[in-house]
């Protein structure tokens, strides 16, 4: 009898022991506890307490679009999102971000090419947080920002999440008149990703690291920090935020003379950075062409002077790199903007000309009248005139060893001897009409008042 109660005790506890182990499906509650699963065999199940759920599926880049496949069998394509207001459906080359409402409760299957190692997401309350940037900082100066993405106050620690989510950083002016950036508008200073590269520590993390430069005016700003993806959209906006000047002053004297050099004084400002821990760094770039490195190591003193060669006149360029603490013990790196002065090029002294030296003996010869010159009108006249014989000769020749043609020249020159032996006649036939020798007119107007023995 008591092996038999040992046995079925045995056997009691093998039983438990393999509903323990066997393999289950794990509901996906949004109760902030739980919000991600594994997948199996592309299979989940949806509890009837969701009201809304919002599921990413990453998959092999390039593929298309995954299909739900309900409990009921009837089947959820992206194209569906258009026409029903209860599904929201993003499809990217690697990834789908569906947001359904009130879900049917039950198994549900996914078909596509999702990743091996892929899991779905049962994004809850998601959230952005972002460390505060400091309050002290000036134009020039490197920032470093540090942002990460929760689900449900966990972080996000998915690697594919990377390829979903960047965080954008942006300062809008607050359009203070009494600041130099008045009318602003806003500066996007840059865009991070959780990919390892550039200034992001560790690739897949959930952490967004990143730095980025002051390099807009100074002035009142607000910060502000995004996520945004057509599903997902999440701000952070910190409070203003002053961004000052570089706290240094730059006091230039050029040389006295060619072999001196020019001396430049820079004035450090102890009421927001600490003198003694400040090095400057750069690079001079001269007129012909040269370029020096130079570095000015930390001093106690308020100032700091920088030499430059004399290269003579011309355009010199410098810049500075500072490194620092500020008066809240913060460490900064800043990129000054670059100093520039010109010497301009010196005017040449022309020695003045000497009138030259007369011989006394010439000066006392008289002088001699200038030759008469030819005016413009006659000396137009000479070259037209020299002008037309030139082409009459051309003629000439052209028509006699050319044209081999005779010139012949006709003109008709005036009879006189003809003309008066017509008038000879003409009296002779007056006087044989008129005995008188007068003119008879047919009218009778011209009378003879000649007498006879005058």
């Amino acid at each position: 009898m008591k092996r038999l109660l040992l046995v079925l005790f045995l056997l009691f506890v093998h039983e438990c022991i393999a509903l323990t182990t066997a393999p289950s499906i794990t509901l996906l509650k949004n109760n902030r506890k739980v919000n991600e699963v594994p997948l199996l065999d592309n299979r989940f199940r949806i509890d009837h307490k969701v009201e809304k759920i919002t599921l990413l599926f990453f998959r092999k880049p390039g593929s298309p679009a995954v299909i739900l496949v309900k409990p009921d069998g009837s089947k959820y394509y992206a194209h569906h999102s258009m026409k029903d207001e209860m599904l929201e459906w993003y499809d990217e080359a690697s990834y789908d971000l569906i947001t359904i409402e009130n879900p049917t409760p039950g198994p549900w299957q996914v078909i596509g090419r999702v990743q091996p190692d892929s899991r779905i997401m049962v994004l809850g309350d998601i959230e952005l947080v972002v460390e505060p940037l400091p309050k002290l900082m000036f134009r020039g100066e490197t920032l470093k920002v540090t942002g990460q993405v929760t689900n449900d106050d966990k972080p996000i620690d998915v690697g594919y999440f990377r390829d979903v989510v960047s965080l954008i950083v942006e300062f809008v002016s607050t359009n203070n008149d009494q600041y130099d950036n008045f009318g602003a508008g806003t500066q996007s200073v840059t865009e991070f990703k959780d990919d390892g590269r550039e200034f992001d520590e560790r690739p897949m993390d959930g952490i967004f690291t990143g730095e980025f430069k002051l390099v807009f005016p100074a002035g009142e700003w607000q910060p502000e920090f995004y996520i945004e993806t057509p599903i997902l959209k999440r701000r952070v906006v910190q409070a203003p935020i002053v961004i000052a000047e570089p706290p240094f002053e730059f006091d230039l004297t050029l040389a006295s003379n060619a072999t001196a050099s020019h001396e430049l004084l820079i004035k450090l400002d102890q009421n927001i950075i600490k003198p003694e821990t400040v090095i400057f760094q750069g690079k001079i770039f001269y007129p012909n062409g040269e370029e020096q490195i130079f570095t000015i190591n930390p001093e106690a003193r308020l100032y700091r002077k920088l030499e430059v060669s004399n290269y003579d006149w011309g355009r010199y360029q410098i810049e500075f790199s500072v490194f620092g603490e500020n008066i809240n013990g913060r460490e900064f790196m800043a990129r000054l903007p670059v100093y520039n002065f010109e010497i301009e090029r010196p005017i040449e002294k022309v020695p003045e000309l000497q009138a030259p030296k007369v011989n006394p003996l010439l000066a006392k010869l008289p002088l001699q009248e200038p030759e008469p010159t030819l005016s413009t009108g006659a000396l137009i006249t000479i070259i037209a005139v020299g002008n037309i014989f030139i082409m009459l000769i051309g003629w000439l020749v052209i028509r006699i060893f050319v044209q081999r043609k005779p010139i012949k020249l006709k003109i008709k020159l005036p009879s006189f001897k003809k003309k008066q032996s017509t008038t000879e006649q003409d009296d002779d036939k007056v006087n044989a009409n008129d005995p008188n020798g007068s003119k008879n007119n047919k009218s009778g107007d011209i009378l003879n008042l000649s007498m006879d023995g005058d």
